[in-house]
């Protein structure tokens, strides 16, 4: 196949496919010899192993899998893939507690003024220079009263619950802050419900990208000009 056989098969730009393949995701093309780029089977495989590792795993993990694929690394590529999947599992961990640590949360008053953060300390049993911590991290977004020190709302009262449960039931921050994110400033319990619920969807179509990604992967792997290459 020409470069432009091989993208159009994939709705690329030759441009895009001559990327790939210099950044090491697609094995190195044959030349003519008038130095002309010629891809076979092997090369639309592996583009097809890139394009759907990208939904599966994110660009960048699908680029290095890729890599080390192409670079004879297998046990570097399937890591790369054991990690992803790992994250996926944390991540819909998350969303769990959540659901559980909502149900403890919303039977106390959703509304209420602002409180300061010794009064939070108190009500989440932890410490002020934690929650001034967690702000750092973006898990809590306090406001300010008219002397300059932070004011908690209702709805940062309920942040902080979530991340002081989540956090003893030993979750990441980045995952905390990923959905924190997605809650943010939304105090109806039926609308956090829906928030959570399409985060759970979310998560479930990256799953099913992930089957879609390893046989596409697998068959690259078994091609037949890679048969026995790599072990």
């Amino acid at each position: 196949m020409r470069p432009i056989d091989l993208a159009r098969g994939h709705g690329l730009s030759t441009q895009a496919v001559r990327n790939y393949e210099e950044a090491g995701l697609l094995p190195p093309a044959e030349r003519t010899g008038s130095g002309y780029r010629r891809y076979a089977e092997r090369h639309a495989l592996a583009l097809a192993a890139f394009l759907a590792l990208v939904p599966a795993h994110g660009h960048p993990t699908a680029s290095a899998i890729m890599v080390a694929v192409n670079g004879d690394r297998l046990d570097d590529a399937l890591d790369l893939i054991d990690r992803s999947h790992v994250g996926l599992v944390s991540a819909r961990g998350v969303v769990d507690a959540v659901e559980t640590a909502l149900n403890d949360i919303t039977v106390q008053p959703w509304d209420g003024p602002p409180i300061p953060i010794s009064t939070l300390a108190h009500r989440t049993g932890s410490r002020p220079a934690t929650l001034r911590r967690w702000e750092q991290e973006g898990l809590l977004r306090p406001g300010r009263d008219h002397q300059g020190h932070r004011a908690y709302t209702a709805g940062d009262v309920r942040d902080a619950h979530l991340v002081s449960q989540l956090r003893r039931a030993s979750h990441r921050l980045p995952d905390i802050r990923l959905l924190l994110d997605e809650l943010r400033d939304t105090h109806d319990p039926t609308r956090v419900a829906h928030a959570l619920a399409d985060r759970r969807r979310a998560l479930n179509t990256r799953a099913r990208a992930m089957l879609t990604a390893a046989a596409a992967l697998d068959r690259y792997l078994d091609g037949p000009e890679r048969t026995g290459h790599m072990a």
